[in-house]
């Protein structure tokens, strides 16, 4: 299969849909596929699946996609990075990858050039929240303390570097004894290198930064505690200050179809920006808090409080509701991973895939810490082929993995790029623009993709449709 040189261009409302034969029954045999892309420098929108055979009902066949993650809770976890993956109804491993320092909650993770960082609460009178680098299964190297707060609160990857945000986190809110650490945060950093992070703004009287996110070129920075805020980072110590709908709180913030959309904790609604105005998009079934954002299926997701559920912004603007996580109260972090929709939870910090028609499966509960009346899973990020998970109040670092899936954990760069993604045998590799660029952990040899009846799509898949143009595309299946 080829489509020839002629640049195709994919947009997220009006989708381009080439769809061939569904008679290619892939098994266990190699393949190979092939593209390029291009994508803008500023991103408006989440970029995408550029190639599937992917049965969702089933979990079944391979999607090759390009991720911004943002909107994780307080995180914006990956930002244009590749991800290609292959699954035949496989049941998740999950393994502990260790707790970072004296974490009590990993706040956010971030993918960033390579490397995965998580960043800290660790509330003692003498301790402070840090940032951390993922050195292997259960392995965490202290990047040093940014300033004296409690807390580092948010990470984003914008313009090539990685930037965090400090915070006082009141663990009164999540049914914790407060911190004895009084300093405030509210200060956003740039990494420099270990033990050296440059001050490039300070958002007083913000006390604590509740996310960053790159929306359309340019950092934004919330306020999780009252007053409300919203900043617009313009150089190094310059932040604008931008109104927040009817003065509430703006805390989550996602990047979908061209809006940056913001979650609160002061109504169950959800607001949009567009880079100038703010609109209300109503309350979200009958909840009063809403919390973090994900697109799947062409549509973004909130996750809400008090009632445990999931909703999905439809064409017409209105809530629809996709289901409750088990018994639960809260849904925090959710993250599209090989092809599949994941969500963590509160009160008993337990994972969930999301199966169709409103259906939740319950896969793990993360923290077990006795004798506590809440516990979390806060964040998520996708990191060398695997789903990483934060909880509160027992620090851990989970990860998980479903069939195979490998991730190229660089910002791969705007204008024309060259990709190649194959299976050979037990493994699963990504080339970019001619070289060597990610390959998987093996998985199990014989995966076979049972995938006769599947539709071939082209800019769509299981995550949504790509936003960009596309030219000569090839597949390539051994006899």
């Amino acid at each position: 299969m080829w489509i020839g040189s002629t640049p195709r261009t994919f947009d997220a409302d009006a989708p381009i849909n080439i769809e061939t034969a569904r008679d290619i029954d892939l098994k266990n045999r190699n393949f190979r596929v092939g593209l390029s892309l291009k994508t803008a420098e500023s991103s408006r929108d989440d970029l995408g699946d550029l190639i599937s055979l992917w049965d969702g009902s089933r979990r079944t066949g391979f999607h090759l996609g390009l991720r911004n993650n943002t909107g994780c809770t307080s995180s914006q976890p990956n930002w244009r990075q590749l991800e290609f993956g292959i699954d035949a109804e496989t049941q998740p491993q999950f393994r502990d990858e260790g707790k970072p320092g004296s974490a009590l909650l990993g706040f956010a993770l971030c993918a960033h050039q390579g490397e995965l960082y998580v960043s800290t609460c660790e509330p003692g009178r003498d301790q402070a929240g840090k940032v951390y680098r993922y050195a292997g299964p259960g392995q965490w190297v202290d990047l040093g303390r940014l300033d004296d707060a409690n807390s580092v609160t948010a990470l984003a990857s914008f313009g090539g570097h990685l930037y965090a945000a400090t915070g006082k986190y009141r663990l009164g809110g999540s049914a914790l004894p407060n911190s004895e650490n009084e300093h405030r945060g509210g200060r956003v950093y740039r990494f420099v290198s270990p033990g050296k992070w440059d001050l490039v703004g300070d958002l007083d009287p913000t006390e604590a930064v509740a996310a960053l996110v790159n929306y359309d070129g340019h950092l934004y920075a919330s306020s999780l505690y009252a007053p409300a805020g919203f900043f617009r980072y313009d150089a190094d110590g310059k932040w604008t200050s931008i109104p927040t709908p009817n003065g509430k709180r703006v805390e989550a913030m996602g990047v979908h179809r061209g809006g940056l959309y913001a979650s609160s904790y002061d109504s169950g609604s959800v607001y949009h920006f567009d880079g100038t105005m703010w609109t209300d998009l109503g309350i979200v079934g009958d909840n009063t808090q809403t919390y973090s954002f994900t697109p799947f299926g062409n549509a973004l997701h909130v996750g809400t409080w008090p009632s445990g559920r999931v909703f999905r912004l439809s064409d017409k603007n209105t809530w629809v509701d996709t289901g409750r996580l088990g018994m639960e109260l809260e849904v925090m972090a959710m993250l599209p991973y090989n092809g599949s929709f994941y969500a963590g939870s509160l009160p008993l910090a337990e994972i969930y895939r999301f199966d169709g028609d409103a259906r939740w499966s319950r896969l793990k509960q993360l923290d077990e810490t006795p004798d506590v009346k809440y516990r979390r899973v806060w964040t998520m990020a996708s990191f060398q082929g695997r789903l990483f998970s934060t909880t509160l109040p027992s620090g851990h670092i989970w990860s998980m993995s479903t069939g195979g899936c490998v991730t190229y954990d660089r910002e791969l760069e705007a204008g024309w790029q060259s990709v190649v993604a194959e299976r050979a045998g037990n493994r699963l590799r990504l080339y970019v623009n001619n070289q060597p660029a990610a390959e998987s952990a093996p998985f199990e040899a014989g995966l076979s993709l049972e995938t006769n009846g599947i539709t071939l799509r082209i800019g769509d898949g299981p995550r949504g449709r790509f936003v960009g143009q596309l030219r000569d595309v090839w597949f390539d299946v051994d006899e």
